[in-house]
């Protein structure tokens, strides 16, 4: 069966690419929509992309907390689907930490991320998010709080 919901998410994440704005605004939109009881899933997902459309650090980190709190909330399972999210929430809530100025925050969620990278596959995602907590660690070791270069 098809998921509408999802399918409505993707579609406000796509806004992105030529308006950021609007792709927030939708997004918000549907957080509302769904609301604190919503589906785990749909909650994270929101959330894990309204934290790249914000405009400053600390508020992509409130958005990167509400992702990882969305997997986490009381009496919600972890399945597969949720579990295969945790190194990209735990490598975005890395990156914010530092980009706010928070290192030991970022170096704990790095190492968090790494305990969990079993969940992924050797493929390009995989690298992908390897990638990211190479970038991640290195802005680190350079005491950085600059956003990381886009590819």
């Amino acid at each position: 069966m098809a998921d509408d919901r999802m399918a409505e998410i993707f579609a406000a994440v796509r806004l992105g690419g030529g308006d950021q704005a609007a792709a927030r605004q939708a997004l918000e939109k549907l957080w509302d929509e769904i609301g604190e009881g919503g589906d785990p899933l749909h909650r994270c997902v929101i959330a894990h992309h309204l934290a790249d459309l914000q405009d400053t650090p600390a508020a992509a980190l409130l958005w990167d907390r509400r992702a990882l709190a969305a997997v986490f909330g009381p009496g919600i399972p972890l399945d597969e689907g949720l579990r295969s999210f945790l190194p990209s929430l735990y490598l975005n809530l890395a990156d914010s930490h530092r980009r706010v100025g928070d290192f030991e925050a970022a170096r704990m969620q790095l190492a968090i991320a790494r305990g969990h990278l079993d969940v992924l596959a050797n493929d390009a995602y995989g690298a992908l998010i390897r990638a990211g907590l190479d970038q991640v660690d290195a802005a680190l070791a350079e005491g950085s709080t600059a956003p990381l270069p886009t590819n």
